[in-house]
């Protein structure tokens, strides 16, 4: 059996065993990186695909952390700010994101809001789906992919300023999903 290190150096030598065995590996955590930044299924898969084009091409520039052990863990990240950066572009080439100008950041409120256990992941997900776009495609760029305001300006060819307003409106919005589902979930349990 091949380890992890084996079958990357496969992919570089064009092996398609080697490029099946990290197509089938990573297929399912590239889908759900993409499925965050649009809910067409459709779309995800082509994009998909179109990651796994730029991982091959460029396999060869994935360093190897010092410690073998980390290497799966270490490929993983990679491919994930690749699959990251193609939402992106596509994103932007379906729509012109537009800057704020001149708004103000507003602090955000603090909010009691108790937590229920049975709010799972997809739960969590489908609110993240009922964000405008942009606030869903910054809000996951800072939290959960752990750009800075910086780089997401960068990437998405905005004004820092509005990196921050964006992520503080998705924020709110969420707190208010969160807040109206939890309110149905009460009433519906009663």
């Amino acid at each position: 059996m091949l380890g992890f290190e084996d079958v990357i150096k496969g992919c570089v030598s064009n092996n398609n065993k080697s490029k099946e065995m990290v197509y089938k590996s990573f297929y399912g955590y590239l889908m759900a990186v993409i499925l965050r930044y649009t809910n067409n299924r459709d779309e995800a898969e082509e994009l998909v695909n179109d990651v796994f084009i730029k991982v091959f091409k460029a396999v060869n520039q994935f360093v190897f952390p010092k410690e073998t052990e980390h290497a799966q863990k270490a490929f993983k990240g990679w491919i994930g700010k690749i699959a990251s950066r193609t939402a992106i572009d596509f994103l932007r080439t379906k729509k012109v994101f537009l800057p704020l100008d001149d708004v103000i950041e507003q602090a955000e409120p603090i909010t009691a809001v108790n937590v229920i256990a049975s709010l799972n992941f997809k739960d969590i997900l489908k609110l993240l789906d009922d964000l405008p776009e942009l606030h869903k495609l910054v809000f996951n760029l800072f939290e959960i992919e752990g750009f800075s305001h910086q780089e997401i300006a960068v990437l998405l060819k905005i004004p820092e300023s509005s990196s921050r307003v964006y992520l503080a409106r998705a924020k709110q919005k969420l707190r208010i999903l969160y807040t109206n589902t939890l309110v149905n979930y009460e009433t519906n349990r009663t």
